[in-house]
């Protein structure tokens, strides 16, 4: 595919998934510093080959539909380490987790939920990209997050192929917890 077009159909997948998002996220899945979504073109190497939300989904209800490539660094370098062990997973959410949160994934969804201990992560490596890659290293799961005592002050990560699964997989435990 062109890399022109590519981009284009990446930018336009992204758009049209998070649409749903805007009336349907729950705000108790939402992070203070915001919700996010990406998703990248085949054999990304750094954030400008990676579309992401514009300013993020601050609140429920917002509109989360404009994106574009290089905007978000934090979700960029998600996608790139799960991408080292499976180039196939392009695309990630950023999420505040939950005990409930967790439950709906695990237990209602039976998706594969993986956890690392932050307090294990290697000096002069940033402990998410290491927790992630701890993570991968099988095979990768739908869901990350660090062990701190409280998965209410942890990150939720939600992976899949695109950005169609991850979307569906936010409205559904929106709907649950």
């Amino acid at each position: 595919m062109d890399p022109t077009a590519e981009r284009s159909a990446v930018i336009a997948q992204l758009e049209s998934a998070v649409a749903p998002l805007a009336g349907s996220i729950n705000a108790r899945l939402i992070p203070a510093s915001g919700a996010q979504v990406g998703y990248a073109i085949r054999g990304a190497r750094d954030k400008n080959g990676i579309a992401a939300i514009a300013g993020r989904i601050i609140r429920a209800g917002e509109p989360a539909v404009d994106c574009d490539f290089g905007l978000d660094e934090e979700i960029a370098r998600i996608i790139l380490t799960v991408m080292k062990f499976d180039p196939l997973y392009r695309s990630a959410a950023l999420l505040r987790c939950s005990d409930r949160a967790l439950d709906v994934l695990d237990g209602d969804l039976f998706l594969e939920c993986a956890s690392y201990d932050a307090t294990k992560a290697p000096k002069g490596i940033s402990t998410m990209d290491w927790g992630i890659a701890s993570c991968c290293h099988d095979e990768i799961p739908d869901a990350i997050y660090a062990e701190n005592g409280s998965a209410a002050s942890s990150p939720l990560i939600l992976l899949a192929e695109d950005p169609v699964d991850v979307v569906n997989n936010i409205i559904i435990c929106s709907n649950r917890i």
